[in-house]
């Protein structure tokens, strides 16, 4: 089991940048698959991005490709999510997650509580 909290969120500007954490709990960080996902007002949450276990494949959903660069620091049990020309639809609040294996779905087992990101235009 692992237990992951959030942080770096924020209020930037159309164009901006943030950069935000997961800090994972538990011995076993490096065998998870970790994930961001990000949910709206009104909207459902949405797959943004992922990264295996070593860091050797990422996934990243179409919306956030250029911008958005999802790296992990094993022996920190974190994984970040740097955000780049950041723009107003990019509002919501941003979760963590972790799973065994990659999925661009809304299963995966372990959920931080997640952290707000604000742009404003």
């Amino acid at each position: 089991q692992v237990q992951l909290v959030e942080s770096g969120g924020g209020s930037v500007q159309t164009g901006g940048s943030l950069r935000l954490s997961c800090l994972a709990s538990g011995r076993t960080f490096s065998s998870y698959v970790m994930g961001w996902f990000r949910q709206a007002p009104g909207k459902e949450r949405e797959f943004v991005a992922a990264i295996t276990w070593n860091g050797g494949s990422t996934y990243n959903a179409d919306s956030v490709k250029g911008r958005f660069t999802i790296s992990r620091d094993n022996a920190k049990n974190t994984v970040n999510l740097q955000m780049n020309s950041l723009k107003p639809e990019d509002t919501a609040v941003y979760y963590c997650a972790a799973r065994y294996r990659y999925s661009p779905n809304n299963d995966y087992p372990y959920w931080g509580q997640g952290t707000q990101v604000t742009v404003s235009s």
